[in-house]
């Protein structure tokens, strides 16, 4: 299995959460069963983005008290704590390229974390959301090289000039800066996402992987915030967040990728911009106008179209086969 290849896989999923990117690998197709059975899976990714979006919006409450990056540590620490002793991970074992792999892993997934914060203490939630989207969504147009994928990119970036004001005029600059890095490092951690799930059985990379990110933050968090992080109301809320944004969508989203077919999955996950802005509108009173409503469905509407794009053409190279 080649680069490109590698990079293709999670790219059908690039729109999915990205704790869930590297189960993708074993995940199959649904198995036959009433329509409560194949209902389940849905349910399962969708409690898995109200998770992570409501998640997201608890800590935007949390930032006046702890600062963007107190808050990124809060969370990666205790997402660390949980996972190592749920998972375990085996220390031993390991080459140099694999153990590489997972720092790599971890940094990306550090700074995708710190840099969505920083775009979430100066921007909506769901404007936050639909502008990080889009470093998935480019990765599967990259990694799938078709013209129609170029056609979902321009409605995307469509819907992004809508968000913007014609040029980022009602968003904070700084803030949609954040948001389009965080993207990136999106793209970057799916790619690394796929690899550690390769070398690291079930989910032994992510754990290791969150304790490098947690490492990485955890001096930036203290710098910033200090002796606010010891606070127990903040130490609460924090351990809250990492609960809704990471160990409980991680578990849910897994469980589902057992018995949902990835592409399925991405296009169910392409609907995070509108819970996100969902969560922003209930819980931080962030409401939308006509325009920015239709700037997030047409990146929801490209993010689908660009799976279900990659989705037909590896069913055609495979009957082609």
């Amino acid at each position: 299995m080649n680069d490109q290849r590698s990079a293709a896989e999670p790219a059908v999923a690039a729109v999915a959460v990205p704790e869930a990117v590297s189960a993708l690998d074993g995940a199959g197709s649904a198995r036959p069963g009433g329509r409560r059975a194949a209902l389940a899976p849905v349910a399962l990714v969708v409690a898995g983005g109200l998770s992570v979006q409501f998640g997201s919006a608890v800590a935007a409450l949390l930032m006046p008290r702890a600062g963007a990056l107190g808050v990124v540590t809060l969370r990666l620490v205790v997402a660390a704590v949980v996972l190592l002793v749920v998972c375990r991970p085996k220390l031993r074992g390991h080459s140099r390229a694999d153990w590489g792999t997972v720092v790599a892993f971890g940094i990306a997934m550090g700074a995708m974390n710190m840099l969505f914060y920083q775009a979430l203490d100066r921007i909506p939630l769901g404007a936050a959301v639909t502008l990080e989207v889009l470093g998935p969504l480019a990765l599967s147009v990259i990694a799938s090289r078709r013209l129609i994928n170029f056609v979902w990119a321009g409605l995307a970036l469509g819907g992004v000039f809508l968000l913007g004001g014609g040029g980022f005029d009602r968003l904070d600059p700084l803030g949609a800066a954040f948001a389009l890095g965080a993207g990136a490092m999106w793209a970057t951690y799916i790619v690394f996402s796929a690899r550690t799930g390769r070398r690291f059985p079930q989910a032994d990379g992510l754990a290791l992987a969150m304790v490098v990110a947690a490492v990485l933050s955890l001096p930036l968090g203290i710098l910033e915030s200090g002796a606010k992080l010891a606070v127990p109301s903040t130490l609460a809320m924090g351990a809250a967040v990492a609960l809704m944004s990471s160990v409980l969508p991680y578990t849910l989203e897994l469980m589902a990728l057992r018995r949902l077919p990835a592409h399925t999955f991405a296009v169910l996950m392409s609907l995070e911009p509108a819970i996100a802005a969902t969560a922003g509108f209930l819980i931080l009173d962030q409401a939308l106008t006509a325009a920015d409503a239709l700037a997030i469905a047409l990146v929801i509407g490209a993010s689908m179209g660009a799976v279900r794009s990659q989705v037909g053409a590896g069913r055609r190279t495979k009957a082609n086969s």
